[in-house]
């Protein structure tokens, strides 16, 4: 499968993309450094009427950041029911990649990238890898499993879209806990985790289905996969080693960036 089958994106949506982040700039008097597309469509199980979810992050004006009241830090445009772009002003990304916040690393990670500074973009993954934490990431992708197993698959009949909402995150620990590095946010790539081809043939017909299958649609219980969902939920690892950088690096970059884009 290529790239556009896994990852589908339009000309006339980039564009649209595109058009709606340079209204933002000169609105809200911004510069975006980065902007991806986010969730399924960028994780790679997109169904035809999925929506796009475009997140950047942005820098502001020197003048922003000396008010003695902190301005909001962030910028939401849910334009309609096929297209939601928000993004983070560059301080508050840098206090959550201190932080390993997964979901902005997952953004630095996406495999659809609308635009982006190429230098600053660079640097701001270094820096998503100095900071890197395995533990707070670990723990970050089994609540989000355990969470979204709990609240989808114990009926019957379950969406499709719900059993990826357990296992890419599931496979995520699973790649933290064969100490592979950070976590891809692709599920293809996470998906290099098993080799049990039984399973991979499972979720390869799951796949298919949810490519090809409404959003909201529905399919009866998948045994296989309850299963291996319930033995994974279960697994324990020694401890992980804990990474601390020195914070003097994000002001660094915080600055020079400002300086350079604003």
């Amino acid at each position: 499968m290529d790239m556009q089958q896994r990852h589908p994106l339009s000309d006339a949506m980039r564009a649209r993309v595109l058009e709606e982040l340079e209204r933002i700039e000169r609105e809200r008097n911004v510069k975006v450094l980065y902007a991806c597309e986010s969730g399924s469509r960028a994780w790679g199980f997109a169904s035809p009427d999925s929506d796009y979810d475009v997140r950047f992050v942005y820098v502001e004006k020197p003048d922003w950041f000396v008010q003695v009241d902190t301005p909001r830090d962030v910028i939401e445009r849910p334009l309609d029911d096929e297209l939601d772009v928000s993004g983070w002003e560059l301080r508050k990304t840098l206090g959550l990649l201190r932080k390993s916040n997964p979901t902005l690393l997952e953004w630095l990670d996406s495999p659809l990238v609308y635009r982006q500074e190429d230098d600053a973009t660079a640097r701001l993954r270094e820096l998503a890898e100095l900071f890197y934490s395995p533990p707070a990431a670990r723990h970050h992708y089994l609540s989000m499993a355990k969470k979204n197993f709990r609240g989808y698959l114990q009926d019957e009949t379950v969406r499709f879209k719900k059993y990826f909402y357990v296992l890419r995150p599931l496979l995520a620990v699973r790649w933290i806990d064969q100490d592979r590095g950070r976590p891809p946010m692709t599920f293809a790539d996470l998906l290099q985790t098993v080799d049990d081809r039984a399973l991979l043939a499972e979720v390869d017909e799951l796949l298919a289905l949810k490519r090809s299958a409404d959003e909201s649609a529905y399919g009866p219980r998948r045994p296989a996969l309850h299963a291996f969902i319930e033995t994974q939920l279960e697994q324990t690892v020694a401890s992980l080693p804990r990474t601390r950088a020195d914070d003097s690096v994000l002001d660094t970059y915080l600055r020079e960036t400002v300086e350079r884009y604003a």
